[in-house]
């Protein structure tokens, strides 16, 4: 069903647009921009009703009504009754731990941190040489 009223809604759209697209508008007589005669007959001797201006009503009020109807329909469904997993596609699959619903404490820092383990066949970094406190010899003298 929605998939059929899906189909004529866009249908509808595309219908209306050619339809509003092929219509002049109130304006479009040279004419009527400087006052001439023709501005008297704003919408021409027929009056404003022509086939094309009610295939666009009737088309426009059917595309509202679809879309009511359509957004009742999804809201009406929303609404029901609803199942774990419904409506989640692919994730429905994953399997729900209970122990994760529950907010996660999180664990205390160790208070020292701890030595890297070094592997027995691993050298040991050599020392690092010790600083001078005396002043670096200038290389450059007069």
């Amino acid at each position: 069903m929605l998939l059929f009223l899906n189909v004529i809604y866009v249908l509808i759209a595309a219908s209306m647009i050619v339809l509003i697209l092929m219509q002049r508008g109130s304006g479009a007589q040279a004419g009527a921009g400087f006052g001439g005669g023709a501005s008297a007959t704003v919408f021409g001797a027929r009056g404003a009703s022509s086939f094309l201006s009610k295939a666009t009503k009737w088309l426009a009020i059917s595309f509202f009504v679809i879309a009511m109807f359509m957004a009742w329909q999804a809201t009406h469904l929303a609404v029901g009754p609803t199942t774990a997993g419904q409506g989640l596609g692919v994730m429905s699959q994953v399997p729900v731990d209970p122990a994760s619903s529950a907010p996660a404490v999180p664990e205390a820092a160790p208070a020292q941190p701890t030595a890297p383990a070094v592997a027995p066949d691993v050298p040991a970094a050599p020392a690092a040489p010790e600083a001078t406190d005396s002043a670096p010899s200038d290389p450059v003298k007069n």
